[in-house]
């Protein structure tokens, strides 16, 4: 996992509460057994119709938004099942930060595990940042994990709280596997004092 500490992103707003893990990666899109991909079908059932035809008035097909690495949404971002191609198909499509005022437990955790910063921020601040969005064609933010700061160049500045524990997995690219082969040696000497049977 590539660690994160600095990014300056284009902005991304998608304008709806309680996004579910269905609509970030449909069902039908699971089959893949490999963790890239996914991607090309992000938001799939709101960026086509029915007969394939790209919907103009979703934010991702705009193309004043294309190549955005920041995605701004409302309340309970990835609520729904518990699948982890959620993660996968938002960091494919280029995405590394998502910011809300709130997200699903499950959704939150495997971000982490995948390499891409939630932030919560009060439906205040999010409001505000879809406003300057919308506002400035090209809108960009500069998010600093070390500093647990986010800073425009319009003058805004904020300052997000994150678990201390979580903040390091991120910084120092870790997810679980790369954490546990932190002590490789220690197991690697544990596993020579056992007994072959």
């Amino acid at each position: 996992m590539q660690a994160f500490t600095k990014l300056t992103g284009l902005v991304a707003p998608v304008d709806r509460v309680n996004v579910d893990t269905d609509a970030i990666i449909p069902k039908q899109f699971l089959k893949r057994i490999e963790r890239s991909g996914f991607g090309q079908f992000l938001f799939y059932e709101w960026r086509w119709d029915e007969q394939g035809e790209v919907i103009p008035e979703f934010s991702l097909n705009q193309p004043r938004y294309q190549g955005s690495s920041v995605l701004i949404s409302r309340a309970n971002f990835g609520c729904g099942s518990s699948r982890e191609h959620a993660p996968w198909a938002i960091l494919d499509y280029g995405f590394q930060v998502v910011i809300a005022p709130s997200f699903a437990d499950i959704f939150y955790n495997n971000c982490f595990k995948n390499g891409i910063l939630p932030i919560r921020l009060s439906e205040e601040q999010v409001e505000d940042l879809f406003q300057r969005t919308q506002g400035t064609e090209g809108y960009k933010l500069n998010v600093d994990l070390e500093n647990k700061k986010i800073t425009d160049d319009q003058g805004l500045e904020i300052n997000f709280d994150l678990d201390e524990h979580r903040r390091q997995f991120l910084l120092q690219g870790l997810d679980d596997i790369g954490l546990t082969l932190q002590h490789e040696d220690k197991i690697s000497a544990y596993e020579a004092t056992r007994v072959a049977f």
